[in-house]
């Protein structure tokens, strides 16, 4: 972030410094940091982002359960402050309903007509109802606020890991003091086959080049080019999705 005169700049505006001097729009793209400085310009970290839907501040969550208002010396103030996993809990009946409300119509018409309402909607309806109840669960199992962020904009897939005892430069499991295995979590991965841009699985070439710079056969011709890669799997962090409505 680009500061002068206590104000932020930004890029691709005109500004005026503190003298009047005004500055066109590219300036600050064309010049060069000497160039900034020298009219007092001086470059400061970025805030941190943060969501403010669960946070007040960088690394400062809101509260995540309910619990009793106090003022600034810990006095109890006679009220109950709502937590996030209060309010999130709402958010599902509020969408449970909203997403139901557009079949009432199904269900008001087969009441009147003394007809049935369509399996298929009946079970949406109830698959719902049972959606909602569950992620209400999962909202209620969080035990921090990163974990409740999680469910509803974690990404669709992570990183599988495992826990394996931690090893020394030598390759020997360590231990603690007490002799207990020392753990740590590791990325699980795998071989995969490289891929080129038709998405073709790549092979070792028929011929090489060696150490001389001589053309000579090679020895693994056809094997497939592998990498390493992470495995991936579904986010077991996510909340239950809602049911896709019948067509």
């Amino acid at each position: 972030m680009l500061i002068l005169n206590g104000k932020p700049l930004a890029y691709d505006r005109a500004f005026t410094d503190a003298s009047g001097i005004q500055y066109p729009a590219n300036w600050l793209r064309l010049s060069s940091l000497s160039e900034k400085q020298a009219i007092g310009i001086s470059e400061v970290s970025d805030e941190p982002s943060y969501d403010q839907q669960f946070y007040w501040g960088p690394s400062n969550p809101k509260q995540l359960n309910d619990e009793p208002a106090v003022d600034e010396n810990g006095k109890e103030l006679g009220y109950t402050q709502t937590g996030l996993k209060t309010l999130w809990s709402g958010k599902q009946n509020d969408i449970a309903s909203s997403t139901l409300a557009t079949s009432d119509w199904r269900v008001i018409k087969a009441k009147e007509t003394s007809t049935d309402v369509p399996a298929d909607w009946v079970t949406y309806r109830a698959a719902v109802r049972t959606a909602c109840n569950t992620r209400q669960a999962e909202i209620a199992a969080c035990t921090t606020v990163e974990q409740l962020k999680e469910l509803f904009y974690g990404s669709a897939e992570v990183v599988k890991t495992k826990e394996q005892q931690k090893t020394d430069a030598d390759g020997k499991g360590v231990v603690d003091e007490d002799g207990k295995a020392v753990m740590e979590t590791v990325n699980v991965t795998e071989e995969k086959q490289l891929l080129d841009a038709d998405g073709k699985g790549v092979v070792e070439p028929d011929k090489i080049t060696n150490d001389k710079g001589e053309e000579v056969d090679n020895p693994k011709a056809g094997e497939p080019v592998t990498q390493t890669v992470n495995v991936m799997i579904a986010n077991p962090g996510l909340a239950t999705a809602w049911p896709t409505q019948p067509a």
